[in-house]
């Protein structure tokens, strides 16, 4: 049977051949780079500034929430706030659901 198979015999590999640590380490330090750039620093300034809007609320402000809902401020709160959605029909909600503030008048309009 060991006519099939020949055999291998493996040589170990000189010490100057494997290159230098620093240069191994290059490459994942680049990606960290591209992922900090790209992913990490966008998502922190879209928090820094989500933060300062929600900090900023004001009864009468005209707000979108996160799931589309759409209405005027009528009560605001540390960690809730009150809308009207329609005329006499008020929903209460986390103050974080806030995802953007209207101009003036824009509900009047629709």
């Amino acid at each position: 049977m060991s006519f099939f198979i020949s055999d291998a015999w493996a040589e170990a590999a000189p010490a100057a051949a494997q290159g230098s640590p620093l240069a191994s380490l290059i490459p994942l330090i680049i990606l960290f780079a591209v992922f900090y750039f790209m992913l990490i620093r966008p998502q922190m300034k879209r928090a820094k500034e989500h933060r300062k809007l929600i900090s900023e609320l004001a009864k009468g402000d005209e707000v979108v929430t996160n799931g589309g809902l759409a209405g005027r401020l009528t009560k605001v709160g540390d960690n809730f706030v009150t809308m009207e959605v329609a005329e006499g029909v008020e929903v209460k909600m986390q103050k974080e659901a806030v995802t953007a503030v209207l101009p003036k008048g824009t509900l009047k309009e629709a």
